[in-house]
Order: structure tokens, then sequence, then C-alpha cells
């Protein structure tokens, strides 16, 4: 009957779902528990280079707030 491809639905959902998280907790335990920023543009951009600068550490990820901004 129809329920009969459950077991390989659910075996391809576990094999497609795999990659998706496994990148997204790499990605967390690489920049400081925080995800991944993308700049799609160039004001993106401008903004990641700006964090990298504030921060004073020389990491976008890494932010410190307003107490490092001179």
């Amino acid at each position: 009957m129809w329920y009969e491809i459950l077991p390989g639905l659910t075996v391809m959902y576990v094999c497609l779902t795999i990659p998706g998280l496994s990148t997204i907790l790499i990605h967390r335990y690489t920049n400081g528990n925080k995800e991944k920023r993308i700049a799609r543009n160039n004001y993106q951009w401008h903004l990641m280079e700006r964090d990298r600068r504030v921060s004073g550490t020389n990491r976008y990820y890494d932010s410190r707030g307003l107490e490092n901004i001179d």
C-alpha cells in the first residue's frame, strides 16, 4: 500500500538534510557560535568590513560593541 514508501522517504529526507545541518553547525563552531554572514552586494560587504574594523580583533563575527569605536 501507500505506507510502504515511508521508510524510503525517511531515508531520503535524512540523507538530504545532513549536509545542510552539518554546514550550519560547522560554521557556528568556526565563527564563534555565530552563523556565517554572506555579502551579496557592495553595501553588505562594506558593513562586514566596518564590523571587522570596529571589532578590534580583525574578525567581523567577533563584535565588541561601542566601546571599541574611537
